[in-house]
């Protein structure tokens, strides 16, 4: 790995999310730098396939299994990570995500759709409360919580930090995507309102925001068989100038910039756009 930033040896970094292809990258690019790192995620096997390859290469690592929505389960990952590793030092909330109950079925709605409900076709009108709810908590309160739990151990460390994982809907809603675009964008403004409440404590709070990033996770959703783009995928394409997808390895830079008070000291309450030129892009 290009990287040497040596100020984060031996720190210990909390990853939420962690057994999910982005941040589970982002544990492993944290361990290549000397942090002793906990990868928390619902899903146990995943957080230990990442902490597994972690070890396997020389780094520290311990896989817990934690539910960012229960206090008492994110307690319970706090004592474990501070019985083996100390006290946290960096906190990556990145646990996050859509579900299809809070998505519209079409990009607009069409004065057919309010004639007549045809099956299978969701409306906006259509959605669902619990759906909604549902994304909303899972990243806005799965944000919330975490901090709760870990801004604890910061508070007072001149080098702690905080990085948040917003999206490109917090900038520019998608569309079919109401709840998981109105969610990033509550993350987002959580972020600024974190670094003004945190700074006189120590506290530095930033966000990265990816661009869209081809993954095995949804490879199915953005090419076809015969490995051309979907309709969706190309839309993204044009509207993004680099004119291709990220690589999950391009998020390395900002992630450890964010993390090292030697490159980021006076950074904070901002938003890092990973996203080839997405946000800059007004489409004329």
């Amino acid at each position: 790995m290009p990287f040497h930033h040596p100020n984060l040896n031996n720190r210990v970094a909390v990853v939420t999310g962690g057994g999910g292809v982005l941040c589970g990258g982002f544990s492993k690019v944290l361990a290549a730098q000397g942090v002793k790192t906990a990868v928390l995620d619902l899903n146990l096997a995943a957080a230990q396939a990442v902490a597994d390859e972690i070890t396997g290469a020389g780094g520290q690592a311990i896989a817990i299994a934690c539910n960012v929505l229960e206090k008492a389960s994110l307690e319970a990952a706090r004592a474990q990570i501070t019985a083996r590793f100390g006290a946290c030092d960096l906190l990556i909330n990145g646990a996050g995500g859509n579900h299809p109950s809070g998505n519209t079925s079409k990009e607009t709605l069409e004065s057919a759709d309010l004639e007549e409900q045809l099956e299978g076709v969701t409306t906006f009108f259509d959605l669902d409360p619990a759906g909604i709810a549902k994304v909303f908590n899972l990243n806005f309160l799965g944000t919330l919580l975490p901090t709760q739990v870990f801004a604890r151990d910061l508070a007072g460390k001149p080098h702690a930090a905080i990085v948040m994982i917003t999206s490109m809907n917090a900038i520019r809603p998608l569309t079919k995507i109401p709840a998981y675009s109105a969610a990033k964008a509550a993350v987002s403004n959580f972020t600024q309102f974190m670094a003004v409440h945190f700074a006189p404590v120590g506290i530095r709070v930033n966000a990265i925001a990816p661009g869209f990033f081809s993954t095995n996770q949804n490879k199915t959703l953005l090419w076809n068989p015969d490995g051309s783009p979907t309709e969706r995928s190309g839309k993204i394409l044009a509207a993004t100038p680099m004119h291709r997808f990220g690589l999950p390895e391009e998020l390395a830079g900002a992630l450890l910039f964010l993390c090292d008070e030697g490159y980021s000291s006076f950074v904070t309450g901002s938003m890092v756009a990973v996203d080839g030129g997405f946000s800059a892009y007004s489409g004329v």
